[in-house]
């Protein structure tokens, strides 16, 4: 009878798979030895492997090279990493290597960009676009950007105020885009997106206040969807009556000359995982070439938003398994050394799946479980599904610690679980490494911040004001 865990997983998915195999009983990511990471660092950990990041960027790149050569697609491709998904330095650093471009989402965005001029990681030719509703702080830091000389910086309007704030702050002429305000998927609880403006709404709006204005130049239509792009009749749907708006505003505007069609790319979530990205950008293409043709009028540029894909799969998490608890004849609650409300917020928030492994013990026999993190909080544990309230480990023994990670964490869970401040019952921030490759394939690890201690919490609440 086959009861180990590496059974379990290999009679279950295809195993090994590119970034996941074993050496012996202990897991390898992408060919790191995970359990020697431990033995350096201790646990609860959370790591970075930055050449994840390139790797997928390169990846997108090359579908797209591949679908414009496919289709002769006439227009050019310009792939903006989604700061909100990650706005680490040491994510940009990596990400910036491979010469692409940028999309802000809030005022403070503009001071990374800033920076990352400064620095020479971007320059002048990097396009900036700026997402988001704009206020105030927001729309300074945009005019501050734009006065200075960075005329690829391509504010888009997502409600009618805006062209005004915007033009009372820039000097001379600038650049812009507008959001398509989309219709939702009928399971939402709201029918149109509050981002951007209404389908029907968007060529009388450029009639009303943008085709005689001589500072505004439209550049981009701007098309996203809460779903992602997904091979969905919904998807298409919203991509072809994007498509419609695009032509009726390009034969009216002539420098109208991109498309943005967002981010929304999945990324693996299960070692069953499957999505073919080169499909769905052939498709894309050639929709948009069909449409564009039939109604005589050049295809335009596209433009990327990736945030998740970018960054979410270079990331993960480990913890050990402190203790079981049997609860009842039936549950047994394995309890790790930290909290998921902590660390992954988004499993607690919105029951999202992260891949969940073992990292030892692969040639033990298994047990279902329960995983809880140390909170007080009865919502403090992890589904490895919505509707089912169990995982399969390598059974508990006190005198074998079990370690387990959590991985493709990267993107949102340090900003949405609040890095470096406060945490549910005051449940201390992991250590958190970054992982890093020569040109030689040699590895490299660094501490980019410890764990935090009472000191650092005590600070915060006002008791050391020093």
């Amino acid at each position: 009878m086959n009861t180990k865990y590496f059974d379990l997983i290999n009679q279950t998915f295809y195993f090994p798979q590119e970034e996941f195999t074993l050496n012996k009983d202990n897991l390898l990511f992408h060919n790191i030895d995970l359990m020697k990471l431990v033995e350096q660092y201790g646990s609860p950990l959370k790591f970075t492997y930055l050449p994840q990041i390139s790797n997928n960027i390169q990846k997108a790149k090359g579908w797209f090279r591949n679908a414009m050569e496919k289709h002769k697609y006439e227009g050019k491709y310009y792939y903006c990493y989604c700061t909100k998904s990650s706005h680490f330095e040491y994510v940009m650093n990596e990400a910036f290597k491979n010469n692409i471009h940028v999309e802000t989402s809030s005022a403070f965005d503009i001071n990374i960009v800033e920076k990352l001029l400064e620095s020479g990681k971007i320059n002048k030719n990097t396009f900036v676009i700026c997402n988001g509703f704009k206020r105030d702080q927001y729309i300074d830091n945009i005019a501050r950007l734009i006065n200075s000389g960075h005329n690829k910086t391509i504010p888009i309007i997502d409600n009618y105020e805006e062209l005004d704030l915007l033009q009372e702050k820039i000097n001379g002429k600038f650049k812009i885009g507008i959001r398509i305000a989309a219709e939702e998927e009928p399971k939402f609880e709201f029918y149109t997106s509050r981002l951007g403006i209404g389908y029907r709404n968007i060529v009388p709006f450029y009639r009303k206040q943008i085709q005689e204005n001589k500072n505004l130049e439209l550049k981009m239509l701007h098309f996203f969807i809460n779903t992602g792009i997904r091979d969905t009749s919904y998807y298409w749907n919203e991509l072809l009556k994007c498509l419609k708006v695009y032509i009726s505003l390009k034969k009216e505007c002539p420098s109208l000359d991109s498309l943005n069609i967002g981010g929304g790319f999945p990324i693996k979530n299960s070692l069953a995982f499957e999505y073919d990205y080169q499909y769905m950008i052939d498709e894309i293409l050639n929709q948009i070439k069909i449409a564009c043709e039939e109604a005589d009028v050049d295809v335009p540029n596209i433009f990327t938003e990736f945030g998740s894909f970018t960054v979410g799969e270079s990331a993960g998490a480990i913890y050990q398994v402190l203790y079981q608890k049997q609860q009842n004849d039936r549950e047994k609650w394995n309890m790790i050394d930290s909290s998921f409300i902590t660390t992954l917020p988004d499993t607690w928030a919105i029951n999202k799946r992260f891949i969940m492994l073992a990292v030892n013990r692969w040639n033990d026999q298994y047990e279902r479980v329960l995983l809880g993190g140390m909170t007080c909080d009865s919502d403090d544990y992890y589904n490895s599904e919505q509707n089912m309230n169990a995982i399969y480990l390598p059974k508990y023994n006190k005198e074998k610690p079990l370690y387990i990670g959590f991985f493709n964490t990267g993107a949102y869970q340090e900003t949405i679980g609040g890095y470096g401040g406060l945490h549910h019952c005051l449940i201390p921030q992991p250590k958190h490494i970054l992982i890093d490759r020569d040109e030689n394939g040699i590895l490299a690890t660094e501490v980019f911040s410890e764990q935090q201690d009472a000191e650092d919490v005590l600070k915060i609440l006002g008791y050391d004001k020093k």
